[in-house]
């Protein structure tokens, strides 16, 4: 702990070139223990070597700045990584940490179900043309009802646009009538602003 080493221990430590960290919250104790394979340890009487862990090179290392972070590599534990997230505020870190777990999930999914559509809204844009176009064919409300949850479908394609920065209501338009002259995998594409 941040108290738990006298300025003694720390020299004796430093003559013999062993590294100690003292400012680790609790919940990276957790998480550099699995990495390096250790146990740990709340008093020295307990310390023994099957609770040591191991790792290839441990380094303190400038992040920028007047900021240091502890670097550990080649480390035991399979798939371990860290991510650290800089920014200027709260506010950025927080969506770039919303943003990371997104991906991270998205590569889960893939992980765990082997499969994947394709993107830009052009799944969700074509099950709404096909409802569409099925509801002709119903009477009653049936059709209505069958009509309103592709129109509703469509707003997955607007939302995509509109947050894209581009004009919604021209894009799902252009989006709509490639769909109904049979081009079933049109799509947004984000980055190049077309479909």
């Amino acid at each position: 702990m941040r108290d738990a080493v006298s300025d003694l221990a720390l020299h004796f430590l430093g003559k013999k070139k062993i590294m100690v960290i003292k400012d680790i919250d609790r919940d990276d104790i957790d998480f550099i223990s699995r990495t390096i394979n250790a146990i740990p340890v709340a008093h020295v009487d307990h310390l023994t070597k099957d609770k040591l862990g191991t790792a290839g090179l441990v380094e303190e290392i400038n992040a920028g700045g007047a900021s240091k972070i502890v670097k550990v590599t080649d480390t035991p534990g399979k798939g371990t990584v860290s991510v650290l997230l800089r920014g200027s505020n709260q506010l950025l870190l927080d969506e770039a940490d919303r943003s990371l777990h997104d991906a991270l999930c998205v590569v889960r999914a893939l992980v765990k179900e082997r499969s994947l559509v394709n993107g830009g809204a052009c799944v969700e844009m074509e099950i709404a043309h096909q409802l569409q176009k099925y509801s002709r064919e119903l009477s009653g409300s049936d059709s209505y009802v069958t009509r309103a949850y592709g129109e509703a479908l469509e707003l997955i394609p607007y939302t995509l646009a509109e947050n894209a920065g581009l004009d919604p209501i021209v894009f799902v338009t252009e989006l709509r009538n490639r769909h109904s002259e049979g081009e079933q995998f049109a799509g947004l594409n984000i980055r190049k602003s077309t479909i």
